[in-house]
């Protein structure tokens, strides 16, 4: 399978839990499939269908640690709003005061992320040499650089290692490591940004497919896609679990 395969690095990102609001805001440790949809978009200067779009990636960074951001919260009472022609006017002229507060809270941050994206569109190679827009992941600051972006052919193969990646939920089981996540999908942006959430399992470290468990219930992989010019692990190159952004997902938990 040909694939585009591009990989980005950055000084800073972050990922945050969607239903934190105040006080602290936690980060994801792998980008949400949501995330890549708008980098894709982001790359291609254009919203694009999601069907027919799969990828994979392997995610690392070098550390974590906590930043403080502030949110200024603008209040109206007891203030009036002044008015065009005031705020024409020099500071010191017309002095302006709006009420409000500043809010502080904790975002965590993740340290020189790296992100080594395959997606099954390989005529988008020119797009991603050249992007539309400033090359981000994560918050609109988080800027990263694309350092190489090329065409690879992906092959089948009986044994893979899957490391620092995110990987379907029914491969939960068989792993035996990692730990299952909620993550948005997809936001539909023709719908009011409505969301599409789903369960994934995070591979934070490398597990290889022969020490996959198996069930005599649950099916099992025979071959895996895997990416010929990276480095081998006895015998074994990295796996690669394609995802989508839309269609039918199966995130229903399984028994052994």
């Amino acid at each position: 399978m040909r694939v585009l395969k591009v990989v980005a690095e950055g000084l800073t990102t972050s990922f945050r839990y969607p239903h934190f609001m105040q006080g602290v805001h936690p980060t994801y440790e792998m980008p949400p499939p949501a995330t890549i949809y708008g980098h894709i978009c982001s790359a291609l200067g254009e919203w694009v269908s999601p069907e027919g779009i799969e990828f994979a990636y392997h995610f690392s960074h070098q550390g974590t640690f906590d930043d403080v951001e502030h949110v200024h919260v603008l209040s109206t009472k007891s203030q009036e709003w002044p008015s065009r022609k005031d705020l024409t006017q020099a500071s010191w002229d017309y002095p302006i005061s709006i009420g409000g507060a500043v809010n502080p809270f904790k975002r965590a941050l993740l340290f020189k992320p790296r992100l080594v994206l395959y997606i099954n569109q390989p005529e988008w190679e020119a797009a991603f040499r050249s992007p539309r827009y400033a090359v981000v992941l994560g918050r609109s600051q988080d800027l990263f650089t694309y350092t190489s972006v090329n065409v690879v052919e992906l092959v089948r193969a009986e044994s893979a290692y899957f490391e620092y990646t995110l990987a379907p939920y029914r491969m939960a089981l068989q792993t035996g490591r990692g730990y299952v996540v909620l993550m948005p999908r997809f936001l539909d942006y023709a719908n009011g940004r409505a969301p599409t959430f789903a369960r994934y399992v995070v591979l934070n470290r490398r597990v290889h497919s022969n020490d996959f468990l198996h069930f005599a219930n649950l099916p099992t992989e025979a071959e895996y896609w895997v990416d010929p010019t990276c480095p081998q692990d006895n015998g074994a190159h990295l796996g690669l679990a394609f995802h989508t952004f839309v269609g039918e997902y199966d995130d229903n938990p399984l028994m052994a």
